[in-house]
């Protein structure tokens, strides 16, 4: 629950140059949360939540036992005809509508959403949500925030004069040093926008990706996986740590650990035996860091999962998958039903 203070960024120290102990402990962390696990309660160091709306934490630094900060997954809801307070901040959040309808507004611009929306709140952004609709509207969301953190980006808070104001000129337009033409992009992100594929790794759409320059979204990767009842995934590998929700369905989740020989060069050793996650509607699945994982759904219903990577990865050279095994549904016809492509 919340603390005297939020940890906005986790600091890593040790007394020696190796940091194995720092991830045997992050990788025995239990990490799969439910409902009952609610990291941080908003109530200290968050300005966004009106006396209406309420958000609550699965994932962020500050975490015990911790997990990882690459990625902080947090919901937010309002009820309907309610808003929350307007704030900004530098980081980017996308936030993809679990339930409801509602709009934003963002630097003065309305943004019409409803459920199944992926929403970007793009960097350096002032926005405000509201539920112009008739029920709860409810979304989870997904930011790299500590990447800002960690890169000094930390001008944020409620709308309001600059201190000491006599000391500043007058104001200037901040969008001068955004990249050229990241104000044309694409903000509300609508399924109709994307299509499921048949991959490797089985049924997969893509919400979010650097393939998708349309989009006004640099930090997070996002997709939806639909996995028939009683199938698999891919059994695959790639660096970037990975937070999967179980929209819903049931099922369980099988990681290899990944060591690292260090030689001549970095070689791989996989665990020859995986740790084994059971998950249900609701969850949050973790995956660490250089990790081969594989996923699978129980008999009778299918899993539908939503994940999101921090997109630096792709930028600091791990920019691949390795498949160990396809999942079956490659190797059979695409499911026309779901506009499937090979």
């Amino acid at each position: 629950m919340a603390k005297k203070e939020r940890v906005f960024l986790r600091g890593i120290a040790s007394d020696k140059y190796g940091l194995a102990e720092l991830r045997q402990a992050q990788l025995a962390a239990a990490r799969v949360r439910d409902d009952d696990f609610v990291v941080d309660d908003a109530s200290v160091g968050h300005s966004g939540d009106s006396e209406d709306s309420r958000t609550w934490w699965r994932m962020g630094p500050g975490d015990d036992p911790f997990l990882t900060q690459t990625l902080q997954v947090h919901f937010v809801e309002i009820p309907a005809g309610k808003a929350n307070h307007g704030h900004g901040h530098q980081n980017e959040a996308a936030f993809y509508i679990l339930q409801g309808s509602g709009y934003e507004i963002h630097d003065g611009k309305r943004y019409d959403w409803e459920k199944d929306d992926l929403v970007v709140v793009h960097t350096d952004s002032v926005h405000r949500h509201y539920n112009d609709g008739d029920e709860t509207a409810r979304c989870l969301v997904m930011k790299a925030k500590s990447t800002w953190m960690y890169f000094g980006l930390i001008q944020q808070g409620r709308s309001g004069p600059v201190e000491d104001e006599d000391r500043f000129g007058p104001r200037q337009d901040w969008s001068q040093i955004w990249t050229p033409g990241v104000e044309g992009l694409t903000k509300v992100i609508k399924p109709a926008s994307t299509r499921w594929e048949t991959t490797r790794d089985g049924h997969v759409r893509i919400l979010a990706s650097p393939e998708r320059t349309d989009q006004r979204l640099f930090s997070v990767d996002v997709y939806q996986q639909r996995i028939p009842a009683g199938s698999r995934s891919a059994k695959h590998w790639h660096m970037a740590d990975e937070v999967l929700y179980i929209m819903s369905g049931s099922g369980h989740s099988l990681h290899w650990e990944v060591e690292a020989e260090i030689a001549d060069k970095y070689y791989a050793r996989i665990a020859k035996e995986p740790t084994r996650h059971e998950f249900k509607t609701g969850d949050t699945v973790y995956i660490p860091q250089n990790t081969v994982h594989q996923h699978f759904a129980n008999d009778g219903e299918d899993v539908l999962l939503l994940s999101a990577q921090n997109r630096l990865f792709r930028h600091l050279g791990y920019n691949n998958v390795a498949y160990l095994e396809d999942a079956p549904e490659r190797l059979e016809p695409a499911d026309a039903a779901m506009g499937a492509t090979r």
